[in-house]
């Protein structure tokens, strides 16, 4: 039995039912649960031996919670060729680049993303991974799956799919799209391998057609039989841009949300990307549906602004994500809290949320949307995920309220301890699971030789 014993932390905020705030006080964690929070934690004669850190001035928080990325993408950052593009053309000038990926290209891509997931705070984090090139094997999912264990992050995989090419009236390239058949018999093989319905898994699988300009009608409806006959949760972008909208009115005659209706793509097992472009009819029959909201991305690729403030004051599931790092360029979980409160606060003023609110949907609101009721909070029984902040630094200096330190000041955003299943996975900046300098040194060079490769044929959007 592995035992942790957090000593005398500063400040735990819990973000639990009652929303308690112990002061000086102690966390308690068993074969990674949380069996003790409070004052003065005094072990029982006969127990097991306990690892006890100091955490004496250090501020305690759930770990935070990702809930859309696209690992991959972490190995396609800063391309000259379609770095300041909108969504549309930024697409199809990186798929001519995600053509080329390979088993190892999504593994080095994976360990990439996780690391800077890990070191600022994330410790459990979805993945959408839609790209299937022709030639490569069916195992891409496998492969970050091995890559989650490695490192040792709570990992919900999502086995995406594009089945609608540009041939068929699509955006993907053929290249990158399978045949339906193949989709549903891989998604299938994914959930008896890999999902873990029992509480505290490490790994879950939900099933993730990628955007309605990427797969038909049909393949959603099936994908949806499929998932629920498995309660597995489903996901997909929606509402992101005006081109998707035009796209979906021109190509179905509906708008993008009137056309997850039509599919049975509606209910309390289903999460979206951005949801941007939803209005307050949409948003009032939303009916359990969650929404993972990418501001960095949506800033860089100029998509526009979530209604946050509404999706949160209407109780709708509102969780944080990085997104893709090729439309975001970081990982960074920290970084995405303070975008998340400026964002919001640029659109609503003094209506905005408060750091308190945003770091809640950085952390339980983000367990919501991925349908978790055993961590993004802390309290006995619950998952031993959690992060530790020392804001004894300067830059905290002058700051009376330390929720606001954490998401308006600092110089960077690494954790002093990022805990997962109760283990210290990253410790100052630097993991305790993996070589971050080895990992990086052979990621960069995947990525070169990909980028290199695609651009020999590579043709201007």
């Amino acid at each position: 039995m592995e035992t942790l014993l957090l000593k005398n932390i500063q400040t735990i905020y819990t973000f639990n039912n009652q929303d308690q705030i112990h002061e000086k006080a102690d966390i308690l964690m068993e074969d990674g649960v949380i069996k003790f929070i409070g004052k003065e934690y005094h072990p029982k004669e006969g127990s097991l031996p306990v690892q006890e850190v100091d955490c004496t001035g250090l501020v305690a928080l759930p770990g935070f919670v990702n809930t859309h990325h696209h690992l991959y993408q972490t190995l396609f950052r800063g391309i000259k060729e379609v770095q300041e593009k909108p969504l549309f053309p930024w697409l199809r000038g990186l798929y001519q680049f995600w053509k080329y990926l390979t088993p190892e290209a999504v593994y080095y891509g994976a360990l990439v993303g996780f690391s800077e997931l890990l070191r600022t705070g994330c410790t459990y984090t979805a993945d959408h991974h839609y790209v299937f090139p022709e030639g490569q094997p069916e195992t891409l999912i496998d492969t970050q799956i091995q890559a989650a264990k490695e490192i040792g992050i709570r990992f919900h995989a999502t086995r995406g799919s594009m089945s609608l090419g540009v041939d068929q009236g699509g955006l993907p390239p053929m290249s990158v799209v399978q045949k339906e058949t193949k989709i549903l018999e891989d998604s299938e093989r994914l959930i008896h391998a890999y999902h873990d319905s029992s509480r505290y898994a490490m790994t879950q699988i939900a099933l993730a057609p990628c955007s309605p300009f990427s797969v038909t009608t049909d393949l959603m409806k099936e994908t949806a039989a499929l998932a629920r006959a498995n309660g597995v949760l489903m996901h997909t972008h929606l509402a992101e841009t005006m081109d998707e909208e035009r796209f979906c009115l021109e190509t179905y005659g509906k708008r993008p949300f009137e056309l997850m209706e039509s599919v049975n793509w509606i209910g309390n097992d289903v999460w979206f990307a951005h949801g941007i472009y939803l209005s307050e009819d949409e948003l009032n029959r939303f009916s359990g549906c969650g929404i993972a909201h990418c501001p960095s991305s949506n800033m860089k690729l100029n998509s526009g602004i979530c209604k946050t403030s509404e999706l949160y004051r209407k109780g709708i599931k509102l969780g944080l994500a990085v997104d893709g790092s090729a439309s975001n360029d970081g990982s960074n979980m920290m970084e995405e809290v303070r975008r998340m409160y400026l964002l919001n606060h640029l659109k609503y003023g003094t209506q905005g949320l408060t750091a308190y609110e945003s770091l809640r949907v950085a952390t339980r609101g983000g367990a919501q949307v991925l349908g978790r009721n055993d961590t993004g909070y802390l309290d006995v029984d619950m998952a031993a995920d959690l992060i530790l902040f020392d804001l004894n630094d300067i830059a905290y200096a002058g700051c009376h309220d330390p929720l606001v330190s954490l998401v308006c000041l600092g110089n960077h955003s690494y954790t002093k301890m990022t805990i997962v299943n109760g283990k210290i996975v990253s410790k100052d900046g630097k993991l305790t699971t993996i070589d971050v300098a080895e990992i990086g040194k052979k990621a960069h060079a995947c990525a070169v030789n990909l980028v290199e490769t695609a651009r020999k044929t590579f043709q201007p959007v």
